[in-house]
């Protein structure tokens, strides 16, 4: 067996070649940053180049027979690899040599040692890593579910290795597709009714203004039609305004009953026929929560006045505003309408979504009522919760948490 004094001189001559690598290595990375790399790319430059280091250092030369693996010299690499968060494969001579635990998930735990295009089963992938430049970039869709999105990128260590870096984009690509939905969806509400007033402004210049009743008639319908897009602008200057603030906590103590008050006083001189129709049970003991009030005095008006709006005529609307255990405050807006089927409820939230539009907009509604509630309410850290049955009603639950000094 080999002393220590026996054993230094080869670790002596050993370690340098792996310090002098990887110096290298980080070197190259910061390099790669000087000329206008993105981080991605020096990234991937740093841990190819690693691999180059460790595998040039060679293995231990004790000038003894081979001993059997120990944990103490087990390689660095999987370590490492396994310690980058997103996917990453080390590929060479055709074959996937190496992959870290986030690539086994997303790929499967198969995939070391099998060919690359049967792992990432793409065509710009298998391409991007048999003749693509470091640093090149392509897009996967599809790859791990429908819905899914990645990035690839490839760069090449100093023995002709490849590294591949995947990176998830699912959540970007929902993201600029909701915004894409939202852009035409508002573009589309808007346009309809000003295409409206411009018909009618041209008929009444014509013959149709010497008629009075069909000119007021003519009148009547584009005030309707205006106001309607009065109501679609200000909704979205509200949602835009509560994105806004999503990140920044409300700080004032608002008095919920108070609040609840004022709504339904100034619902009752709104809804005409339908005042009689509305009930509000308030509990006398009632914290107070912390919040943002106009935007709380929104969440009651949308809430109550949808119920208002597709409840059936003649029967009640309840708002109950109650303690909701020790730690908080919950309404509940009770209708008797048509209700909604189950398959429309988890998109009730969405901007935009509507289970019947054509009655939506005979009543005023603008799609935007219920995800500007779902806003306001996280701002608030509370939930919003919707349940419904066809035919006998709807009942929407909000709850938020009550202000600190009120939960003693």
């Amino acid at each position: 067996m080999a002393t220590d004094a026996q054993r230094a001189p080869v670790l002596t001559g050993f370690a340098p070649r792996v310090r002098w690598g990887l110096l290298a290595a980080l070197a190259t990375a910061v390099a790669a940053l000087a000329v206008g790399a993105s981080i991605d790319v020096a990234a991937v430059i740093l841990v190819g180049s690693a691999i180059a280091a460790l595998a040039a250092a060679g293995p231990l030369d004790t000038g003894a027979a081979p001993a059997t693996p120990t944990a103490e010299a087990t390689p660095l690499l999987p370590d490492v690899l396994d310690a980058i968060a997103e996917p990453v494969l080390v590929v060479g001579d055709g074959r996937i040599a190496a992959a870290n635990r986030a690539a086994r998930d997303a790929l499967g735990q198969h995939i070391v040692g099998e060919d690359p295009r049967l792992a990432i089963r793409h065509p710009a992938a298998a391409e991007l890593i048999a003749d693509g430049q470091p640093g090149e970039a392509v897009e996967l869709a599809g790859l791990g579910g429908i819905d899914q999105r990645w990035e690839m990128r490839v760069g090449a260590t100093a023995d002709a290795r490849r590294i591949v870096h995947l990176r998830d984009r699912t959540a970007q690509h929902a993201a600029e597709k909701m915004r894409v939905d939202f852009v035409a969806n508002a573009s589309h509400e808007l346009r309809t009714p000003l295409a409206s007033i411009l018909g009618f402004v041209e008929t009444l210049q014509d013959e149709a203004g010497d008629d009075p009743p069909t000119r007021h008639r003519f009148l009547e319908i584009m005030g309707n039609e205006a106001s309607r897009m009065q109501r679609l602008v200000g909704d979205l200057i509200s949602l835009s305004r509560i994105e806004a603030d999503k990140h920044r906590p409300p700080s004032a103590r608002v008095d919920l009953r108070g609040l609840l008050k004022e709504v339904e006083v100034e619902l009752r001189a709104a809804q005409d026929g339908r005042a009689d129709d509305l009930e509000v049970q308030l509990d006398p003991t009632l914290p107070s929560v912390i919040g943002d009030r106009p935007q709380l005095s929104q969440l009651f008006h949308n809430l109550l006045g949808n119920a208002l709006k597709y409840g059936r005529t003649g029967t009640p609307v309840t708002a109950v505003l109650a303690r909701d255990g020790e730690a908080g405050v919950r309404l509940t807006v009770v209708d008797r309408g048509e209700g909604i089927a189950p398959e429309h409820l988890p998109r009730l939230t969405e901007r935009f979504y509507r289970v019947d539009a054509g009655r939506s907009r005979s009543v005023g509604g603008t799609g935007l009522g219920l995800a500007i509630c779902k806003h306001i309410v996280e701002r608030h850290r509370g939930r919003l919760r919707i349940a419904s049955r066809v035919g006998e009603g709807t009942t929407v639950t909000v709850t938020l948490p009550a202000a600190p000094a009120a939960l003693s």
